[in-house]
């Protein structure tokens, strides 16, 4: 029986990395086909009665896009180091050409809806021509999906519509990503009451940064680094990581850091920061871009609402140093929230409409009529996006589905195009879920379940996830780093929706070759195929943080991803300096054969949960603190001791040669010297 459950696991892992949701499994209608099957109500949820077959319904369908197969292929030919177009990034002109629906698509799924029986003018195109919005009663719908239609309650007193599985013609399927409203479940629950609160699903669920309580800042010096097992200090991350580095580059440069509503920072937090840990920080303020509503609201403090944002602007303001700015991303308004995609969408404006954009029943919807609500329209293309984007925030992977996922995570790649870097925390909970909840087998999340819960959108794999690590009891910051178990445990493991990206394949092969973890098929995706993370780690422990106004030792994933943020901030800071691209998407480069020992590599500890000790950090990559801790030195110097020039200006081995005070034969001899010296190392970070 045992081996029996094994195989079905395994089957059900292969089908969902396909991203498709249990298809086939039915007898197909015919012409019809599964497109889309919940197996379980999600849990707050009971099913009411049958949706009136009179009421209105109306239909959206999320088209397919074009190259969106291609989209790896794409991404790695800017990004891989031994790509000849490596840093030729894309503009997003490019990008939305190179994806938009094509017009097959377009007409198969119009001329399809019309065959059945909806006049023209209840059937429209959007403007950007990804979604077709079909004007239907739930009859028409029913009819129309092959599906039936019921209504679902939730404590909190909110209804829902939705269907257990709906059907697709199979010359249509190809073109559809997804229907809406279907088998999704709302995500979002806002709680309309006096106080705001995190909602179910939404991005802060579960996945804030944790805290031990308050510490005398006093007896902590703010450039000893002797005490770094008790107390991470800015001093203490630049020791760890060899950050000793002054930005030149700042007016082409900026760092973001996505926080949101309610959570916002204290600007007399920052003030406190600076006067005990950041000398020049005194004052200064991150560049707020508010998207839908967003702004850095006071009216509710406590760690609660500003421990993730003060932690993440105190430490990734100082480590890049005040002289660069940073860029804090606002999202959502106090009343209804916001999601990543709501952040999306303000990056990209065809994101709010092409390639399915936002999903109703999980994403925030502007205007928002509530009493004290945004009024204003959705954001959509209202940001540009920084060059490194940092994010603290995450959900589990089975919150949401797989074509969701799907389509969220091939944004993240179109930003990589673009020369972004987005890093996500892996979360806190080792292989458990947020909030320490692991999968049962019916795809429920409860906190007695067995099978390990990953994190979304750590197992994207076209961001970059970031672990934690800590200054082991009684160790200094100049002895190896193990995985963090103080208080919170490394997030990692191996997605449930995505495959192994040809990037991490040699290096995931290799640790599960020497490796191979003690579990049964049935607690983890064994499969081997499967998209592993984390990517890299840094410290996660012990950071002394200001508070509303006193200092708090603060613990997580939330910490080491805005440290990871303003280390690849000043790389990007050296390239630009230097007349190079951004870094953009790193994961391949970072995997590649030429950066082996790049990272301190990281092979104490482990990250329990789901009543099991989890993965083990073990040499090369691993499933709890990927490649390891940045070694910045080494990072900045991979590539940069080589020839580059800068109008006139060279750089050899950061030492700047003025070629043009310099007599002629000289100027050619010293490029003769340094190009033949610098030719083998003409490809790199």
């Amino acid at each position: 029986m045992q081996g029996i459950l094994a195989n079905m696991q395994s089957l059900l892992y292969l089908v969902v990395l396909s991203l498709g949701l249990l298809a086939a499994a039915e007898s197909p209608i015919s012409p019809y086909s599964l497109h889309e099957k919940r197996t379980h109500i999600p849990a707050g949820w009971s099913l009411q009665r049958r949706h009136e077959p009179t009421s209105a319904l109306p239909l959206r369908f999320a088209l397919t896009q074009s190259n969106i197969d291609n989209i790896e292929k794409l991404l790695m030919d800017v990004s891989h180091p031994e790509s000849s177009n490596y840093g030729n990034h894309w503009t997003a002109g490019q990008v939305i050409q190179a994806f938009a629906p094509s017009e097959e698509t377009i007409s198969a799924v119009r001329n399809w809806i019309l065959e059945n029986g909806f006049e023209e003018e209840r059937v429209k195109v959007t403007s950007n021509k990804g979604w077709i919005e079909v004007d239907a009663t739930t009859e028409e719908a029913e009819r129309l999906l092959q599906t039936e239609y019921k209504v679902y309650s939730h404590a909190s007193g909110k209804n829902h519509v939705a269907c257990d599985a709906y059907h697709l013609p199979s010359h249509i399927q190809p073109h559809v990503d997804f229907v809406t409203p279907s088998v999704h479940f709302d995500a979002r629950l806002s709680r309309r009451s006096d106080e705001p609160a995190r909602s179910v699903g939404k991005p802060g669920y579960g996945s804030a940064p944790k805290t031990t309580g308050q510490v005398d800042a006093v007896e902590i010096s703010s450039t000893d680094v002797s005490t770094c097992d008790e107390y991470i200090t800015p001093a203490c991350l630049r020791a760890l990581y060899g950050l000793d580095y002054t930005p030149v580059a700042t007016a082409k440069n900026s760092f973001g850091i996505v926080e949101y509503t309610p959570e916002a920072y204290l600007q007399t937090d920052i003030n406190l920061f600076a006067m005990n840990f950041s000398e020049g920080l005194y004052g200064v303020s991150p560049y707020m871009v508010s998207i839908d509503g967003g702004y850095a609201q006071t009216e509710y403090q406590g760690f609660d609402y500003n421990g993730e944002s003060d932690l993440d602007l105190q430490y990734g303001m100082t480590l890049v140093t005040p002289a660069q700015q940073v860029t804090l991303y606002q999202v959502g308004d106090m009343v209804e929230g916001a999601s990543f995609n709501n952040f999306l969408d303000a990056l990209d404006g065809s994101y709010c409409t092409f390639e399915g954009g936002d999903d109703y029943t999980q994403d925030a919807m502007y205007p928002d009529t509530e009493p004290g609500g945004y009024m204003g329209p959705e954001a959509c293309g209202t940001a540009t996006p920084t060059y490194v984007i940092s994010t603290s925030y995450s959900y589990n992977e089975a919150d949401l589905t797989p074509f969701y996922t799907a389509r969220q995570c091939a944004e993240y790649a179109k930003l990589g195009l673009m020369g972004v870097t987005i890093l996500y925390s892996s979360g806190d909970y080792g292989v458990a879920g947020n909030d320490d909840v692991c999968l049962n087998p019916n795809g429920t999340q409860t906190a007695d379940g067995t099978m390990f819960n990953p994190t979304f959108p750590g197992t994207c794999p076209y961001i970059t996830s970031v672990g934690a690590t800590q200054v082991n009891p009684n160790s200094t910051v100049y002895e190896p780093e193990s995985a963090c178990e103080q208080v919170i445990y490394s997030g990692g493991g191996f997605s449930n929706y995505f495959a192994m990206p040809s990037y991490q394949k040699e290096a995931v092969d290799y640790y599960l070759a020497n490796y191979y973890p003690d579990y049964p098929a049935t607690m983890w995706n064994s499969t081997g195929m499967s998209r592993g993370f984390p990517d890299i780690s840094a410290n996660g422990a012990n950071y002394v943080v200001a508070v509303n106004g006193a200092f708090e030792l603060v613990y997580g994933t939330s910490c080491s991803t805005p440290v990871n943020g303003a280390i690849f901030t000043m790389i990007n800071d050296a390239r630009l300096a230097a007349g190079k691209s951004t870094i953009g998407f790193i994961n391949p480069t970072i995997y590649s054969t030429d950066f082996s020992g790049l990272f301190n590599d990281i092979t104490m500890g482990d990250n329990p949960g789901c009543g099991t000790n989890g993965f083990n950090a073990t040499p090369g990559w691993d499933p709890v603190t990927g490649l390891g801790t940045p070694n910045f030195p080494k990072l900045r110097d991979f590539g940069y001791n080589k020839v580059t020039v800068v109008s006139g200006v060279y750089l050899i081995n950061d030492i700047t040669i003025k070629l043009f005070m310099l007599p002629v034969k000289v100027q050619l001899a010293i490029v003769w010297l340094v190009v033949n010296r610098n030719a083998k190392h003409a490809t790199g970070f």
